[in-house]
């Protein structure tokens, strides 16, 4: 990508999606839109307490899905009925802003999510109460930036989307908006 080039989806949200959800919602100010701040995707790798090589190829990957090296997250405490013991590594987490966030955006929406067999949509019913939308999916080869024969396990993976917006339907009406293909 260029350093001037703007990611389609940012353009679309100035052009089009600021001014048709000021209409909509009657806001005085373009400032007040609602507007998606981070994507933070959250990886689990469950089988790092038998293989620690597990960690590393989860990372690889999640890291060619999204284009930036994902932080390793550790256990807080000890759960022995889960064999977890406190600080081992058990989940890795990318938080995207600005135009990597729009590039994953794009290619979750219009890639990733159509190749998902018998897709209705997402729910709508993932809305925390304050704007912010949860989307869990249950494997990484959805994109095709995953090697299927190279990776060992199939791996699902949290996705949130963090907005401005006051509400859920104002968060909900922005995510539509910019492709999320919500369940009727």
């Amino acid at each position: 990508m260029s350093a001037h080039a703007m990611p389609r989806l940012k353009e679309t949200y100035r052009t089009r999606i600021v001014p048709e959800l000021m209409k909509k919602f009657a806001y005085a100010n373009p400032m007040m839109v609602p507007r998606l701040t981070k994507i933070v995707i959250t990886m689990s790798v469950n089988e790092t307490r038998d293989n620690i090589k597990a960690m590393d190829a989860a990372a690889d990957e999640l890291a060619a899905i999204t284009g930036q090296k994902p932080q390793l997250r550790r256990a807080k405490k000890a759960i022995s009925n889960f064999k977890l013991r406190k600080g081992l590594p058990i989940a890795l987490r990318v938080t995207l802003r600005n135009e990597r966030m729009y590039e994953f955006l794009d290619r979750l929406v219009f890639i990733a999510l159509p190749k998902i067999r018998d897709f209705k949509g997402i729910s709508s019913k993932a809305f925390d109460g304050r704007g912010n939308y949860n989307l869990g999916l249950a494997e990484q080869y959805i994109f095709p930036e995953t090697n299927i024969e190279k990776s060992e396990h199939v791996r699902g993976m949290n996705i949130t989307f963090v907005t401005t917006a006051k509400t859920d339907g104002e968060a909900r009406e922005l995510l539509a908006s910019l492709g999320l293909p919500f369940a009727k």
